[in-house]
């Protein structure tokens, strides 16, 4: 810097007044305008406070609002999915998840059944907010109360059911059962929430417990192993046995149908040769006879012919036999 110039000596540029307030009101408008314009995304709904006072709701879009702290804007997610998680937190949402347990996070699952055994129930809560105002206003602090409420309905159904219930075949009626009466409790608060599922994650046994757990499991398995093969071989041979029943059953009911019909066509033949009998007892009588010593002959090898007059016999022993060649 030369020695012979002084700082001093140098002005600043004089500005003339307009250009300040031309620049102050541009400041001005500038902050108007972003204070008073917003946009609200497709999943939302914006909910405007005037003065800390609610007084409209704007649909997904532009809009305009009171500037300078006037009017406040909330944006609630109603279109979006949300949940909480009850015994675990995610900590790395995916396709293989990564899940993280506290000893805060696993109070919330310890609990105990009707038959006064200890489960450890993990869930998850998916939900959305139908009532923008209600879940704003109505309650504070409305999603610490959705969570207590979430474990008292929880705590409550699984302490009215056994533990082969809560573990095994009550596991999806627990669920339904525990979303309608969280429903029905988010109803009564008026907390604007819709309850859409509410899904176990994982019911265990505590650790300490699980191995005798696991042992009876597996009794209880070879049990319904043991009765399903037993219901097999019943099934088997139940119907083979019937069938053979039924078929001497119908053999039975055959035979004596067939001596039924025989009997009643002896009687018949009986009945008419007596009516012819009775018509012609001498023409009859011989033709019976006749007929009765044809079949007799017919089954004798060796006959032998009597004659009354006659005093010596006549051995026809040949009689009805083919002569041999």
């Amino acid at each position: 810097m030369r020695e012979d110039l002084n700082p001093l000596d140098f002005k600043l540029p004089k500005i003339k007044p307009g250009v300040i307030r031309g620049i102050i009101v541009a400041a001005v408008v500038v902050i108007l305008l972003v204070g008073s314009v917003y946009q609200v995304s497709p999943e939302e709904l914006g909910v405007i406070l005037r003065f800390g006072k609610f007084t409209r709701t704007a649909d997904p879009g532009l809009h305009f609002k009171m500037p300078l702290g006037i009017e406040k804007l909330t944006r609630v997610p109603m279109q979006r999915q949300l949940k909480l998680e009850f015994g675990f937190r995610t900590t790395r949402p995916g396709v293989r998840s990564e899940y993280r347990i506290t000893p805060e996070t696993a109070k919330e699952a310890v609990m105990l059944t009707g038959d006064l055994n200890v489960v450890v129930v993990e869930w998850i809560v998916q939900y959305k907010i139908k009532d923008a105002y209600n879940f704003l206003f109505k309650l504070r602090n409305v999603e610490d109360t959705f969570r207590f409420m979430n474990e008292a309905v929880v705590t409550k159904i699984v302490g009215d059911n056994s533990v082969d219930e809560v573990l095994t075949i009550g596991r999806a009626r627990i669920a339904s059962q525990a979303k309608e009466e969280l429903q029905l409790l988010c109803d009564l608060y008026e907390i604007g929430i819709d309850v859409n599922q509410l899904i176990f994650q994982d019911v265990n046994p505590p650790d300490l417990v699980k191995p005798s757990f696991n042992e009876v499991n597996e009794s209880l398995q070879e049990k319904e192993r043991k009765i399903n093969e037993a219901w097999s071989d019943y099934n088997q041979e139940i119907p083979r046995a019937s069938g053979e029943a039924e078929q001497v059953i119908r053999g039975a009911e055959g035979y004596a149908t067939e001596r039924v019909n025989r009997s009643q066509g002896d009687a018949a033949l009986f009945t008419s040769v007596y009516k012819e009998y009775a018509r012609a007892p001498l023409v009859t009588r011989k033709r019976l006879y006749l007929e009765t010593i044809n079949e007799v002959l017919l089954k004798i090898k060796k006959k032998i012919i009597l004659d009354e007059k006659q005093r010596n016999f006549l051995p026809l022993l040949n009689l009805g036999e083919e002569v041999k060649k």
